[in-house]
């Protein structure tokens, strides 16, 4: 056995409510002894410290498992070496190693409760519990309320509760939104849609963090950071999360409460981390959003994905359905029947909101939809509809906001992105999994071409069977010509030529000639040998993984020339 990974969970989480120190195991056999052998070290180690009413719980995985201790906030780190020392102590007791005494190092861990205690911060927990308003924490600050009555100190400098006017406190809406595809943009169409109502709409993604029309920051902000950031900023009045896998496995939920979740699909992307092997299993962590859900908080799912319906099953939720199929069976299963969901039918987007208003909107006047050939992006939408419906706003901005996202390089960089110059059509999208390659797949399937190139890249830690289904999937989209792109930075220990060998050898077996297929040391390389290689009647397929603003560049550059 071998312990893999080991981290705080600050919030609720796959396994429970409960913040909590967690760790992997690798542990192909013998897993009951070592955990009947941790949860025996564990317990003596908590009466030793003061925490003998922490509590315990484990996950099986294939090949491991993790084992969880819970913890106050403010004994987070100390459990962590609690719990590691347990794993150690547990380990040499089972497998004949000198055995580890655990005294010499509690003496240790004593000293790191001590000093990680912070009454002041559990106090203000408990008055915001008390008072049923929000509350955020971190290393460096904590806060209650949101938005405009966020108050927000130093986590050195809390206050006495009795000095909050508590009765200035609020929350705002929150909605979350995660799955394997379209969060991102789900995200930025639920924005659109709440500033077409007049309101300040935070978001998160994995671009950026924004407030209205202002940037505060770029980068990967789709965990429990971003999400403390939006929530404090004073502009915000109304907040959609984008809620990514690796951030819920990471650290649990970043939020105590809200208003709406949303789960676009679930596909395989990503297996083989924190202990998710499988595509049931990913579905099992995408679902930890429906714990922030109190009552009359509906999550709203994909009734197209057959994962999604199973596991909805599981579950006690006000579920709010979405389909492509104006006929299908689960939209009618939903806690309000047919009286709440959205569908597709006769050309329209259809929501049936919470007011029992009927709202359609037709897809030649929703321009992410490419008149209906985006089918993704009709999926998208209509759980944006259903979103925005359970945080309040009215049908009329839900039209408006349809209308007005265009879902091109301004309003979402990188996500089916269309330009045209020089009689050459040129798509870019952010497209990275089989499930993404087969969506894209279909619409470029249907678009009229002389020739089509299609560019793809991958990053090292994705498995070749991952790679190998991604790049099989982009050559259904029968193009003339493969760019295999290294991405600089993004190798992950393999060799920087290994990946794009496995998408060669895919595309091979797709019926791809060796002459149709080139490779190129980075996207920009490969996006400027595609512009310059192209005739009136090409489509260019750009799947730019990395380097996007430079390709962007490069492509607006070419389509004015």
């Amino acid at each position: 056995a071998r312990l893999t990974d080991s981290r705080r969970l600050t919030g609720a989480n796959l396994h429970w409510d409960l913040p909590s120190a967690i760790i992997d195991v690798d542990c192909p056999e013998g897993r009951q002894s070592l955990l009947d052998a941790w949860q025996s070290s564990a317990r003596s180690l908590l009466e030793a410290v003061g925490h003998p009413s922490a509590q315990l719980t484990y996950r099986y995985f294939d090949g491991g498992l993790s084992l969880l201790i819970s913890a106050p906030i403010d004994a987070l780190y100390s459990m962590c070496e609690l719990n590691e020392l347990a794993f150690t102590t547990a380990l040499s007791s089972i497998e004949a190693q000198r055995p580890v005494n655990p005294e010499s190092g509690l003496a240790r861990l004593r000293d790191e409760f001590a000093a990680e205690r912070k009454p002041p911060l559990l106090a203000m927990q408990a008055a915001a519990a008390r008072h049923g308003v929000p509350f955020l924490w971190d290393d460096d600050e904590v806060s209650v309320g949101h938005g405009a009555t966020s108050c927000c100190w130093p986590a050195g400098g809390i206050p006495d509760p009795s000095a909050v006017e508590w009765g200035d406190i609020k929350a705002i809406p929150v909605a979350l939104v995660t799955g394997t595809n379209g969060k991102s943009t789900t995200v930025r169409m639920a924005a659109t849609i709440i500033a077409e109502a007049g309101l300040a709409a935070g978001l998160t993604s994995t671009d950026w963090i924004r407030v209205g029309d202002q940037v505060l920051d770029t980068g990967d902000y789709s965990g429990t950071g971003g999400a403390r950031t939006l929530l404090r900023d004073s502009r915000t009045q109304v907040a959609v999360l984008e809620t990514a896998r690796g951030g819920l496995l990471r650290r649990g939920l970043g939020v105590e409460r809200a208003s709406a979740a949303l789960i676009t699909n679930v596909a395989a992307d990503h297996l083989g981390e924190y202990g998710i092997n499988t595509v049931p299993e990913l579905i099992e962590a995408k679902f930890i959003v429906h714990r922030a859900l109190g009552p009359g908080a509906p999550l709203i799912l994909n009734a197209d994905d057959p994962g999604i319906v199973s596991h909805a099953s599981t579950i006690d939720s006000d579920i709010r359905w979405f389909s492509l199929d104006p006929s299908n069976p689960v939209l009618a299963s939903g806690a309000h029947g047919q009286v709440i969901h959205a569908r597709l039918e006769d050309r329209q987007l259809v929501l049936h909101g919470s007011s029992g208003e009927k709202l359609a909107v037709a897809l030649k006047d929703v321009p992410a939809t490419l008149g209906g050939a985006a089918r993704y992006n009709i999926s998208n939408a209509l759980g944006a509809m259903l979103l925005c419906d359970a945080l309040g706003i009215e049908h009329a901005s839900i039209a408006r906001g349809l209308r007005r996202f265009r879902g091109d390089d301004n309003d979402n960089p990188g996500r089916g992105n269309w330009f045209e110059g020089r009689g050459v059509r040129v798509l870019v999208d952010f497209a990275h999994n089989e499930h993404g390659m087969r969506a894209l797949a279909q619409m470029v399937l249907v678009l009229p071409a002389n020739r089509k190139v299609v560019l793809m890249g991958q990053a090292g830690d994705r498995s070749n069977d991952e790679i190998r289904a991604m790049a099989g999937a982009a050559c259904s989209m029968a193009p003339d010509q493969v760019l295999a792109c290294a991405l600089p930075g993004y190798e992950r220990g393999r060799p920087q030529s290994e990946v794009q060998q496995v998408i060669r050898d895919s595309a091979l077996q797709s019926g791809m000639r060796p002459a149709q297929i080139i490779d190129f040391d980075s996207p920009v390389e490969a996006t400027q040998h595609a512009l310059e290689h192209s005739a009136a009647g090409d489509l260019l397929v750009l799947l730019a993984l990395t380097q996007r603003e430079e390709v962007l560049e490069l492509i607006r550059e070419f389509s004015s020339g």
